[in-house]
């Protein structure tokens, strides 16, 4: 398990992410905690390494216009739900920033945001 943020989030001169991330990244580390995959100090490590990178970030919220958007984003590409909400989120910030990308290890969301 690692935290260690990547060097163009390091760079990045705005951070947007949807609250959902929050949500999802909380999770993560509840079930680890509870499967024992990872020591307590390293649970702590990561929260408080999680903590830094929330507080460098404007949090999207999940909104009604969040939500239509992620109805009907990317129509040709089978997306899970979550991943249509953060792909929504990408979108919507991206008409307020400029030359905002999106940084995803996930291919079926970075495919899905080539069309969108």
């Amino acid at each position: 398990m690692t935290t260690r943020s990547t060097p163009r989030l390091e760079a990045a001169a705005v951070l947007i992410t949807s609250r959902l991330s929050l949500v999802e990244a909380g999770r993560c580390l509840i079930r680890l905690r509870a499967t024992g995959q990872a020591s307590e100090e390293r649970l702590a490590d990561a929260a408080r390494e999680l903590d830094d990178l929330w507080a460098r970030c404007h949090i999207w919220e999940i909104t009604a216009d969040v939500c239509d958007t992620a109805v009907q984003i990317a129509p040709t590409k089978v997306l899970r739900s979550l991943d249509a909400i953060h792909l929504a989120t990408y979108v919507l910030a991206r008409r307020q920033v400029e030359g905002l990308e999106l940084l995803t290890s996930d291919q079926r969301l970075a495919d899905a945001a080539r069309l969108a």
